[in-house]
């Protein structure tokens, strides 16, 4: 393992490791009961629908006196497009609530309810709901779902001006209504649902991530959240090449995604210390190949079954999984499995140290296109989302001429397995193919020929290294890590935009954010997480939230509160100075996630 690395299984010093249930939580009480607990009840000697107003009455005179919901409407990372709270409007969820959903929308239902479930012991049953019947907790898909908010013609748009609320919530936008009543989420499809609910999950006490039941008023902060990302693609990446991670590290990384609204995952599969997927046509690729790891670990690699467990995990949670095989260069493992591939056809000694740049496949032999077509094709046919990433970054040794007709041929071989061709900036020189994504992860932002890539049909997916790099230490006491690009603290990961970010780009050119996770210092699920949090919500803020909520005094205090959170959830976290964390984060405990297997 690198010096300055932390043994596997450890927990980085500083790190605050995954946490336990929550003390002094508050015992439920008084809470309005749902109603559809009440449906065909009537008080004695009273009408049916006084009855209902008498109850509703008495729910919020208990919730007066139970006191706000512990979370505010606005506490909500990334920042919502429009907030509009109402205080008088808080709901208790209590053990006989239930969820009734929309058809198509149920699968979203059932994971509402299995995040809620464990930490409030409530059976929480799915049922479909009749047409205009309301619940305690509806998720609806409507087509023409309703993007108008209490207060039309407040929207904040992105340049910072106020607009008139746009009609419809797009493909990923939501509405999340909370009354005393109950909590409806009405999107235009299931991702928009999902979003939603991670939403509400966000909404209810820290304690909801708690893995076992705990006595607690599960209290959501009354009002109307509308809202929809500002850009289509947000993401991050893991490299399992330099350091190989086991399926279940790579499902949990997908549900911190998911947790806050980013939308891909972009795996490194493949570089110099490791080839990390099984390739039928190229089997040494993985049985030798995949053998090594830096630090001379004992490497590993994905079955077809692997991969399309990762993939079917991911697209439940309406994460797509961008695969990248990096090419002509980061090849090292390639050739020690086939030599016949390097320009000397000799093969290379395995290589488990930290350069770059050394090695390449030979681009003057016709047998590397057919193993750039085989090896694409498969992958291709494995991955259900529109992207193939093609690498094409630090091929030092490449004549300039040489590299831009592989990438050329290269291009047109993705293009055949019917994915758009994304790449490292690097490829901007080549000519552009349709739909081509660049993206870029330079320290510079004034960079003419990624403009000029982006004048010829190009978009962008922005990484800038000195920003979204979260390989980068925090400080330089940080144990893992490292700081070519410069330290990145949470405010540096935050403070930056996007849509502005490269001179010569427009806006609407940039497809959306990712924030890379390269692994030569990184080796456990622990260390994973540490590099993530607290840096991975403020680079998701970037890509989902309106450019005019952005203000970092209140991004700093609204992700204090997912410090416990994170906690409960046995997340390990670096509790960054520069963020107010509340007193009161749970004291650490082995979390059942983290118990050895």
């Amino acid at each position: 393992m690198p010096s300055g690395a932390v043994p596997a299984g450890a927990v980085p010093s500083g790190a605050v490791p995954a946490g336990a249930v929550p003390s002094g939580a508050v015992p439920p009480s008084g809470a309005a009961r749902p109603a559809d607990a009440a449906a065909g009840e009537v008080l004695p000697g009273v009408p049916t629908p006084a009855a209902e107003l008498a109850r509703v009455a008495a729910g919020r005179a208990a919730e007066a006196l139970a006191g706000p919901a512990p979370v505010r409407l606005g506490d909500v990372v990334p920042a919502p497009e429009q907030v509009f709270p109402d205080p008088a409007g808080d709901f208790t969820l209590s053990a006989d609530a239930a969820l009734r959903v929309s058809p198509a929308g149920r699968d979203v239902a059932e994971q509402l309810a299995t995040w809620l479930r464990p930490a409030t012991g409530f059976p929480l049953p799915v049922a479909d709901a009749p047409t205009g019947e309301d619940g305690p907790l509806t998720l609806t898909l409507s087509p023409s779902a309703p993007a108008d908010a209490v207060a039309p013609g407040t929207r904040a748009t992105d340049d910072g001006s106020d607009g008139p609320a746009v009609d419809g919530l797009g493909s990923e936008g939501y509405r999340l209504d909370v009354t005393a009543t109950g909590v409806r989420i009405t999107a235009a499809t299931p991702a928009g649902l999902f979003h939603g609910a991670q939403t509400l999950r966000q909404l209810l006490p820290a304690a909801i991530e708690s893995p076992t039941p705990v006595a607690a008023r599960w209290a959501v902060p009354g009002g109307t959240i509308v809202d929809r990302p500002r850009f289509p693609y947000r993401g991050a990446m893991l490299d399992v090449a330099r350091h190989f991670f086991a399926v279940e590290d790579v499902l949990r990384v997908v549900d911190h995604l998911a947790r806050y609204k980013l939308n891909h995952l972009h795996l490194h599969l493949t570089d110099d210390q490791g080839w990390r997927i099984a390739v039928d046509s190229w089997p040494r690729l993985a049985e030798v190949g995949g053998a090594t790891a830096v630090g001379g670990g004992p490497g590993g690699w994905y079955s077809r079954d692997d991969y399309r467990r990762i993939v079917a995990y991911a697209v439940r949670r309406h994460v797509t999984v961008v695969p990248e095989i990096d090419l002509p260069g980061h090849t090292n493992a390639a050739l020690v499995a086939y030599p016949e591939l390097a320009p000397d056809k000799v093969a290379p000694p395995p290589y488990t140290g930290t350069e770059v740049g050394f090695s390449y496949v030979d681009p003057a032999d016709e047998q590397t296109y057919a193993f750039v077509a085989d090896v694409v094709g498969e992958v291709a046919a494995l991955t259900p989302g529109p992207w193939l990433h093609l690498g094409g970054d630090e091929a030092f040794k490449v004549p300039a001429e040489s590299y831009r007709a592989f990438v050329e041929r290269a291009q047109r071989l993705v293009e055949a397995t019917g994915k758009t061709v994304v790449g490292w900036h690097q490829l901007a020189p080549a000519g552009h193919v349709d739909g081509r994504v660049l993206q870029w992860w330079g320290t510079n932002g004034d960079d003419p020929e990624t403009a000029d890539a982006v004048r010829r049909g190009a978009r962008l997916i922005l990484s800038p290294a000195n920003h979204a790099y979260l390989d980068m230490k925090y400080a330089p006491d940080t144990p893992i890590g490292h700081d070519w690009a410069g330290l990145i603290d949470v405010r540096r990961a935050y403070e930056w935009d996007p849509g502005t970010h490269v001179r010569g780009v427009p806006t609407e050119a940039v497809l959306g954010v990712e924030a890379p996770l390269w692994t030569e210092s990184v080796s456990t699920r622990a260390e994973v997480e540490y590099m993530l949090f607290p840096r991975l919500p403020a680079v998701a803020e970037l890509g989902w939230s309106p450019r005019a909520t952005h203000d970092w005094q209140r991004f700093r205090s609204r992700l204090a509160g997912h410090g416990p959170r994170w906690a409960t959830a046995g997340i390990t976290f670096h509790p960054a100075p520069e963020i107010p964390w509340p007193a009161s984060i749970p004291t650490p405990r082995p979390h059942p996630e983290h118990i050895p297997r």
